[in-house]
């Protein structure tokens, strides 16, 4: 990449005025990156709709002013990247996606920017949609695609390794397909959490995301097998719909993951073939040093051994190509559509607002819609809100942004924001939650009923799969009797309700907040 522009860069001097880590408000100016691309990424590229958001900011299409080509651009605020921890992890992301070399399944870094507030990444643009809502797309879905999926996702981690670099956060999100052709690549799209290493070396920091942290990032010493660990986990998932460590508590889900006890009992696991199964057993095994490594998975020359005890990634194409049922597509599609209910209680409660509320909402959407293009963006929700002296964190405010922009066109139209007006006031107006309670509740039981959210559901989903229903219910239902009681719906909606949703909003601080003892008996144990 050139360097159009002299960057002064951010160095250990920038920190010792400040003895806890965290950079003074009047520092943000302190440039992070050495050699960027240029400082003004307006100069080359137009930035559009926003795609996504992170811990530190926001990514969005932008497209090259001469060519035409349109790419994703990942932007950093400056303001967000508070300790030097933060500074040195956008660092050390662009060296990683520098460092890597031309892949098919991992996404390409174009150019870096950066200006006095932001730090830019001009990448790869990946339309092609999810994992996850790909295969749930799919009218028939097997044991052949899920052992193509893992093989590229293998072959992922074997680039990495090959070249020093642990990923430590492979989950199903962080990889979309390249475009929406049948045949378009599957590419890892974030290096956030990777790190270099050398062969030997430990680490202790615990990051990642819930579901897919191997037991060792737990202990707090672990190294590049973590990743298999994730892959296996990912596969768990593609081969029965639900994860093979889970619990309703961080803690619950980390004394899961320590027990490592891999289930094959539930449906549909009787019909997986036994070599798939003997490959998840041996990609979760415990003991890192016991479970395959990347290379070993591929079943590569180096250790030929494997191929005939493994040939189920070898010889993908001759995976079993019988489909693993509509309960696996029903589980995976639930991770897509759990926010559906929210939505349609939404709409309801906006249906019984007063007219005093209703003009209300219309003088706080005037107030943000600052553009006056009779929408608003989520940079100027938040702005908004920040004059209405409310303070809702980005995590929460983009649940807002995907629970209401129905269209998904980056915008709230004024409807769309009269939906999310209840959020806004944070449901503090126990009454509209009755009315949306009571539209579901039809029978006046006082409860809702599998039939009842079937039948107010009917409009947001294809198919009425009972699978995906029930699934729903289960998510909300916390007493586990089968329905969904008012308090359970009233925690349901000031809450998230996507899993997938809730592990991006994630920090290292959630695990790194609980402590690991070890017991007389030698097994682990979590305390806060």
């Amino acid at each position: 990449m050139g360097n159009c522009c002299a960057v002064p860069s951010t160095t250990d001097s920038d920190f010792e005025e400040n003895q806890g880590g965290t950079i003074p408000s009047n520092r943000y100016k302190s440039y992070v990156l050495k050699d960027p691309t240029c400082h003004e990424i307006e100069q080359m590229y137009v930035l559009g709709k926003e795609l996504g958001r992170g811990e530190f900011g926001v990514t969005y299409t932008c497209t090259d002013k001469v060519s035409g080509e349109v790419f994703a651009c990942k932007s950093m605020l400056k303001k967000k990247l508070r300790s030097r921890v933060d500074i040195e992890d956008v660092i050390k992301e662009a060296k990683i996606m520098k460092h890597m070399p031309p892949h098919v399944n991992i996404v390409t870094l174009k150019d870096t920017y950066e200006d006095d507030t932001a730090v830019y990444f001009v990448m790869e643009l990946c339309e092609g949609g999810e994992l996850f809502d790909r295969i749930v797309a799919k009218g028939h879905y097997t044991e052949r695609a899920a052992a193509r999926v893992t093989k590229t996702i293998v072959e992922v981690i074997q680039m990495c390794h090959n070249h020093g670099v642990m990923h430590r956060d492979l989950k199903p999100e962080n990889f979309l397909f390249a475009n929406k052709h049948e045949t378009a690549a599957l590419k890892v799209i974030d290096f956030g959490l990777s790190v270099f290493f050398k062969p030997g070396e430990r680490f202790n920091e615990i990051v990642g995301s819930p579901y897919y942290m191997a037991p060792e990032v737990l202990k707090q010493n672990y190294g590049p097998e973590v990743d298999v660990w994730s892959a296996g986990v990912i596969l768990y998932i593609l081969l029965c719909g639900f994860p093979p460590f889970s619990a309703e508590t961080d803690q619950g889900v980390a004394q899961a993951i320590i027990r490592s006890v891999v289930e094959f009992k539930r449906d549909p696991w009787p019909k997986v073939s036994e070599t798939a199964k003997d490959l998840v057993k041996k990609m979760l095994n415990r003991d890192p040093k016991l479970r395959l490594t990347a290379q070993e998975v591929l079943g590569n020359l180096s250790c030929y051994r494997l191929i005939s005890d493994h040939p189920w990634i070898q010889n993908a194409g001759k995976t079993p190509n019988v489909s693993l049922g509509e309960t696996v597509k029903a589980r995976l599609k639930q991770f897509s559509v759990m926010n559906k209910l929210k939505r349609r209680a939404l709409r309801v409660i906006a249906e019984h607002l007063t007219a005093e509320e209703v003009a209300g909402i219309k003088q706080w959407f005037d107030l943000m819609d600052t553009s006056k293009q009779g929408k608003i963006n989520i940079v100027e929700l938040k702005a908004g809100l920040q004059k209405l002296g409310q303070q809702i964190p980005d995590a929460d405010l983009q649940i807002l942004m995907d629970t209401g922009d129905v269209d998904k066109d980056g915008f709230l139209n004024y409807g769309e924001f009269v939906a999310i007006s209840v959020h806004l006031r944070k449901m503090g107006n126990d009454d509209h939650l009755k009315d949306a309670f009571a539209f579901f509740d039809q029978n006046k039981s006082g409860y809702i009923e599998i039939e009842e959210l079937r039948e107010a559901l009917a409009d947001e989903m294809e198919t009425n799969n009972d699978e995906v229903i029930a699934a729903i219910i289960h998510d909300v239902d916390t007493d586990k009797d089968g329905r969904i009681s008012f308090e359970e719906f009233t925690a349901m909606m000031k809450a998230g309700t996507d899993w997938r949703k809730a592990s991006r909003q994630y920090s290292r601080e959630r695990y790194n907040n609980l402590s690991l003892k070890l017991s007389k008996d030698g097994s682990m144990h979590l305390t806060d």
